[in-house]
């Protein structure tokens, strides 16, 4: 405003002076006023936009962080939005060129039984290098169960993985490839977080897009979600998370990993709910499953389990066996538990007297009634904890009394 002000004052002193005594003199005099004053005031406009565009792009490059210099904005950049899109996108492409190559696909393979039939199924996720010499940070859930694992680079080469360790408290594992310099990510300090923040998720949504990348914020901290029985805190994030995106990567402005991508919530409302573990809540378990191969001070039954489906009326059908699941099912006499697939010689459920057939049904008074119920339940007990184990063993229930050890490793 000062530049503006300046400039009419001298234009009306300059009107106020000795006249022309000639009409057309007195005309064209005024009309070259005039003249003058326009022109002056679009260059005082002028001059006025240029001081407040720069100073809005000088208050934009210090908010957004980024490198990029002022007249390289103002000479690219005709709109505010568009000034804010070259910065975000050139923040977003630099992390991604700084943190892609860390993040891997995971493929697995499973093999289940159904009476004398074997068949195997494959399963999918993601994965991030954590160490140059092929120490690799994903879910628990990702590998749990994985006869073979195969990880796959961003440049396309494949290795067989070996399982190092896991904690389904945590949905935590660790495996490892035989390969040396490798681009890992930096661990950043997820405690400083705040909501708001950029937030760049890489991973490989479907099983089949490795290395998409999705931006967004975090869209709240320390949000209390249950996952399978088990309650967690979690960083909540808007950006796009899809089923294969769990074991990828959380990434900062800093292109630091403060996540690791867990779950999505999903339901035909549902949009831009995703969810990742804090890398401060698992820095310690990670390093257990590195040095020892298990998360200390974790509780253990020592059982295999998978679902089923029981019915304690068969005795009332007298086709009994597979009719008689038949007739439950009619009568809406079916029920669901935990079977129990193996033992482990020496483990708490031995020592109690649980045996390979026996349908786990409550843990501690609490109904269960599937596996995953099951390990959630003995994951929120500690070591040394006395509990009772409700099962079903020849259509007759029974309670079984076992103390949990520590969790050592399989």
């Amino acid at each position: 405003m000062s530049f503006m002000n300046q400039d009419r004052d001298w234009i009306y002193e300059e009107m106020e002076g000795p006249q022309k005594t000639t009409m057309g003199g007195s005309i064209a005099s005024r009309i070259t006023a005039s003249i003058l004053l326009l022109s002056v005031g679009f260059a005082s406009g002028s001059i006025y936009s240029a001081f407040h565009q720069k100073d809005m792009t000088k208050s934009l490059v210090t908010e957004m962080g980024s490198k990029t210099s002022e007249s390289s904005i103002l000479t690219t950049a005709s709109t505010n939005s568009a000034i804010v899109n070259t910065l975000t996108n050139h923040s977003i492409s630099s992390i991604v060129n700084n943190c892609a190559d860390a993040v891997v696909e995971i493929t697995i393979e499973t093999t289940s039984s159904y009476y004398s039939y074997q068949y195997t199924a494959e399963g999918n996720g993601s994965g991030v290098i954590i160490s140059q010499d092929g120490y690799i940070l994903t879910n628990n859930h990702v590998i749990e169960d994985a006869n073979k694992i195969t990880v796959r680079l961003r440049n396309g080469k494949e290795y067989e993985a070996k399982l190092i360790g896991k904690d389904s408290k945590t949905d935590t594992a660790v495996i490892k490839i035989e390969e040396k310099g490798l681009k890992y990510a930096i661990l950043g300090n997820s405690s400083n977080l705040q909501v708001g923040d950029l937030a760049v998720v890489i991973g490989n949504p479907l099983g089949k897009l490795g290395g998409t990348v999705t931006s967004g914020i975090i869209s709240a901290l320390e949000r209390e979600i249950t996952i399978e029985g088990k309650k967690m805190n979690l960083i909540q994030t808007d950006a796009g998370v899809n089923p294969g995106n769990s074991g990828g990567g959380l990434f900062n402005s800093n292109g630091e990993l403060v996540g690791i991508v867990t779950a999505k919530s999903s339901g035909i409302d549902v949009e831009n709910l995703g969810f990742a573990i804090p890398v401060n809540d698992i820095k310690s378990v990670v390093d257990d499953l590195v040095e020892r191969g298990y998360a200390s001070n974790r509780a253990f039954l020592g059982v295999g389990l998978k679902d089923t489906t029981y019915s304690m009326g068969n005795n009332r059908d007298p086709f009994g066996g597979y009719y008689g699941d038949l007739f439950s099912m009619f009568y809406n006499q079916m029920q669901y538990g935990a079977s129990v697939s193996s033992v482990i010689e020496g483990s708490p459920a031995d020592k109690g007297g649980i045996k390979e057939g026996d349908i786990i049904v409550s843990v501690d008074g609490n109904v269960v009634s599937t596996a995953s119920e099951v390990t959630a339940a003995i994951a929120n007990c500690e070591v040394g904890d006395e509990i009772e184990i409700g099962i079903i063993r020849e259509n007759k229930t029974k309670t079984i009394h076992v103390k949990l050890a520590e969790y050592k490793g399989e």
